[in-house]
């Protein structure tokens, strides 16, 4: 009788995540989320969940994504082109309450200069001012001590462009062609229920598409 060779019993792969573990980890990936209120990158959600792993964190932060993705709530988790992730209010309910947001983080004037400086950049102080008016000036100073802009020397007039922490609020890229064309995104998505054409994008256009995302902004946790 033939003796029947027994073969090796093999380890089975455990799972990235075991139910209980991932399941507080995940709480502290929205954790992170809903305080900061901003864009975050790997390194930092991987600091607060204790894992050095980005691959580890990202798979993670894609479970809580698709959790808020499947679970009717109001709330969004978005995973943006550099890698980093956002918690924010979903589109379709912005309207709806947007009248109970706190006051706006800047008014008219200042966001359309801020909105030209945006789709422009990097853009001459000096060309800023002859389209803007001298008003241009003291909005200047203003998103600049605000920190949503930065300026350097070239010569007799100043080179403005906008900073991190302009694309963190705005929940925008940090690369300035992926910005340019998210904020061509936005407005095209804003003027779709009305234009069924495309026009190039102008300093008012950009405006509104900032301010509408800003009201998703100011109304997110």
């Amino acid at each position: 009788m033939l003796e029947t060779v027994k073969q090796p019993t093999l380890p089975q792969k455990q799972p990235a995540f075991s139910p209980l573990r991932s399941k507080g980890k995940m709480a502290l990936i929205e954790a992170a989320l809903y305080v900061t209120g901003r864009p975050i990158d790997l390194k930092t959600l991987g600091s607060v969940v204790g894992f050095r792993s980005e691959d580890k964190t990202r798979e993670l932060a894609r479970l809580v994504k698709e959790k808020y993705g499947s679970d009717g709530t109001c709330l969004e988790i978005l995973e943006l082109s550099d890698g980093r992730f956002v918690m924010q209010l979903k589109p379709q309910y912005v309207k709806h309450v947007k009248k109970l947001a706190s006051r706006q983080l800047l008014t008219a004037g200042p966001m359309k200069t801020l909105s030209f400086i945006a789709y422009r950049q990097p853009i001459p102080q000096s060309y800023l001012a002859k389209v803007r008016g001298n008003l241009a000036y003291s909005h200047v100073k203003q998103l600049r001590e605000m920190g949503l802009i930065a300026e350097e020397r070239l010569g007799r007039t100043k080179i403005l462009r906008t900073t991190p922490n302009f694309a963190d609020y705005f929940n925008l890229s940090h690369d300035l062609p992926t910005m340019k064309k998210q904020l061509e995104k936005m407005f095209q998505s804003i003027k779709a229920s009305k234009m069924s054409k495309k026009t190039p994008m102008n300093a008012d256009q950009v405006k509104n598409a900032l301010t509408a995302r800003l009201e998703g902004k100011s109304l997110s946790p």
